[in-house]
């Protein structure tokens, strides 16, 4: 049985704040409750992700986004019943309700099914992914005098390893590596491992911004494929993000993450002449950034010009004034790993351990 203060939250509270708590609790998952404790519904990680692609504020209360029909079981129901109701739905989790309709308990998938069935079904994916690992990795420094920064360890595995390994759940199985700084140590490193997957290199000559050398993989990708940096990791759902590439008619979608700025100051708004117009004491702003991962269609591939300097946003803002359609396919906080730089390194360490 699973505790369950860290499941329930207020039907009271903002979108952010649940998505927040929602994240910490690592299950993707809340049970909205009222002041009694009465189950009034659920939210999950998809249903906000529709909120934000809705460009709904996600200052409103939670109660907004719920389901207010979620699968629940009773007191006296047996766990054989609820272990059917599992399999019947393949949801992750059912709550328990007393005969006052208030979460008492939450069994999870895993509390039947350890050694058993999984729940995760991966939807398999015939597409390349390009991830670029030629950068110096100078925000990892030291580490990166010695080793590129894709094989930087996670765990026992380079990052890079890591990021191949989830999208190769996904089925995918043919990867271009665009090489750089240090690429025979990055090239030895495969060459003594055997994967069930293709590898090849695509190698600059001179450093060509975060998705030149793509264009020199024209004659190579005529489908539908993904450009990822080397020093990220996406845990979310591969296949919803193409599908959702597919179903919009994107030519690129940009993988981004509400990201949580506070500011630990008061903030000073002046007016003309240097006179004070406003004090907002410690103010906090959530925003959509960049992950480093995109779907991109093979036709964008000819608009990155050769043998010079070219950045993944020198092309996105190139469709922008071209008016061509680009998608934003938001994931939480909690699913966008960053090893760039040296704290975010450490952060994601400790979420490996």
């Amino acid at each position: 049985m699973e505790q369950i203060k860290n499941l329930i939250t207020s039907c009271e509270i903002p979108i952010k704040q649940a998505w927040r708590q929602l994240n910490d609790n690592g299950h993707k998952i809340l049970f909205v409750v009222n002041e009694e404790g009465v189950l009034l519904g659920s939210v999950t990680d998809g249903d906000i992700r529709r909120w934000i692609l809705e460009d709904q504020p996600i200052t409103s209360a939670i109660e907004k986004v719920m389901c207010g029909n979620p699968i629940v079981a009773k007191q006296n129901e047996s766990k054989e019943r609820i272990k059917e109701k599992m399999l019947e739905t393949r949801i992750d989790c059912i709550p328990i309700i007393d005969d006052r309709c208030r979460v008492v308990e939450v069994f999870f998938w895993d509390d039947f099914f350890k050694n058993g069935e999984s729940r995760k079904k991966y939807e398999k994916l015939d597409i390349p992914v390009v991830i670029m690992a030629g950068g110096r990795g100078v925000r990892l420094e030291p580490f990166t005098k010695i080793l590129p920064k894709p094989l930087i360890p996670i765990g026992d595995k380079p990052v890079i390893e890591v990021i191949m390994e989830k999208f190769n759940r996904f089925g995918i199985r043919d990867f271009f590596l665009s090489l750089n700084y240090k690429a025979n140590m990055i090239k030895a490193y495969f060459q003594d491992c055997s994967y069930d997957y293709n590898i090849r290199y695509c190698e600059e000559t001179e450093p060509s911004g975060t998705v030149g050398s793509v264009a020199l993989l024209a004659d190579h990708i005529h489908s539908t494929f993904i450009v990822s940096n080397a020093d990220i990791i996406i845990e979310a759902n591969y296949a919803e993000i193409v599908q959702f590439h597919k179903d919009k008619e994107n030519l690129i979608t940009l993988v981004c993450s509400m990201k949580h700025f506070p500011i630990p100051y008061g903030v000073v708004e002046i007016a003309n002449g240097g006179l004070l117009k406003s004090i907002e004491e410690k103010p906090e702003f959530d925003r959509l950034v960049l992950t480093g991962l995109y779907v991109v269609e093979p036709q964008l591939i000819r608009m990155i010009p050769k043998g010079q300097v070219f950045h993944m946003t020198h092309l996105i803002e190139k469709l922008r004034l071209e008016e061509k359609r680009i998608g934003v396919y938001p994931v939480s906080e909690r699913d966008w790993m960053d090893i760039g730089e040296l704290e975010a390194y450490r952060e994601t360490l400790e979420r490996f351990k």
